[in-house]
């Protein structure tokens, strides 16, 4: 029997944490050899796009792909999973609150191989739906005690201010100039989407941890090329995905400010084949696409709670 898993299960079932802890596992997976990822591939066709992308994770024995429309309304993820041992068609899980989770997910996971250990402040930009796991992650793994945040809209910011203080009980304040969110903030996340840079390098403090989240497209770029010329380190979540996507380093690698031969996948940070960062003055930054291969080890991780509680719905398939 297929288990079929709604978002309000995900929601009920897939905590931060354990979240954490799945993307963290396929990404030392990936390091090692032991894991594949594919990246996205858009099906354009009138005036949708479906776009599919397949993931393995040895340790884990599972496989799967996330497949979503898109379109004027937007799309309803769903990640289907396969164990490699039996070849049995395990789960379907609606997607849209996992893919939230795991994007967060990564970006703690890149924080706590890649920022300072002492890092107690953040600075964000951005305040949408994707941001709240951002910066819930974060927290999970640094000591955090006070945030700043700028999006364009100063309602917006100051709603995601009151909500997150109140949710993670920190200093969460909204700022309203960009420039604000870098000053004093051992982290950095962008997670917008914005076509052009919110942060400017110029802006960085040494020291600095970068999470840049919130492009994947080669026409949008959150960061500018001075903040990637200021990166001593810079990882990405996948090599051949971040050379299709990233309009943040393709800008610099067109300038010559970067090659992709002196960039790293973080998986190599995790598994312990390189530092995530040498000193404590060097910036890092960390470019986030969104992997299938957190769709397929967070959908997992849910899969095993599910079956553990009795959660979800069966499905003669």
């Amino acid at each position: 029997m297929t288990l079929f898993l709604r978002e309000a299960d995900v929601a009920q079932l897939l905590t931060m944490k354990d979240a954490i802890a799945a993307v963290e596992e396929a990404t030392r997976a990936q390091g090692l050899g032991l894991a594949v990822n594919r990246p996205r591939q858009r099906l354009r066709s009138g005036r949708s796009t479906l776009q599919i992308m397949p993931a393995s994770i040895g340790p884990m024995e599972v496989a799967g792909w996330k497949a979503y429309g898109g379109g004027r309304t937007g799309g309803q993820m769903r990640v289907f999973l396969f164990s490699t041992e039996t070849g049995e068609f395990k789960a379907i899980i609606e997607g849209n609150r996992l893919g939230q989770m795991r994007t967060g997910a990564a970006s703690g996971v890149a924080t706590k191989y890649q920022a300072r250990a002492d890092a107690s402040t953040v600075g964000m930009y951005g305040s949408g739906n994707q941001a709240r796991t951002q910066l819930e992650a974060v927290c999970q793994v640094r000591p955090i005690k006070s945030v700043k945040v700028f999006s364009r809209t100063a309602e917006n910011r100051a709603a995601f201010a009151k909500e997150m203080s109140d949710y993670l009980r920190i200093e969460v304040v909204p700022v309203d100039q960009p420039e604000a969110v870098c000053k004093g903030s051992a982290i950095v996340i962008t997670i917008t989407n914005s076509r052009d840079p919110v942060l400017k390098g110029e802006w960085l403090e040494p020291g600095t941890h970068i999470n840049a989240a919130g492009g994947n497209a080669l026409i949008r770029s959150e960061i500018d090329v001075d903040a990637v010329r200021r990166a001593e380190i810079i990882t990405v979540d996948d090599m051949e995905q971040a050379k299709q996507e990233s309009g943040d380093l393709m800008q610099a690698v067109e300038r010559g400010i970067v090659s992709w031969e002196q960039l790293e996948e973080l998986g190599k940070v995790v598994c312990g084949r390189m530092p995530g960062r040498t000193s404590e003055e060097q910036i890092t930054l960390f470019e986030s696409h969104g992997l299938a291969l957190w769709d397929v080890a967070a959908g997992e991780a849910v899969y095993r709670i599910a079956k553990q509680r009795g959660v979800g719905t069966e499905l003669p398939m």
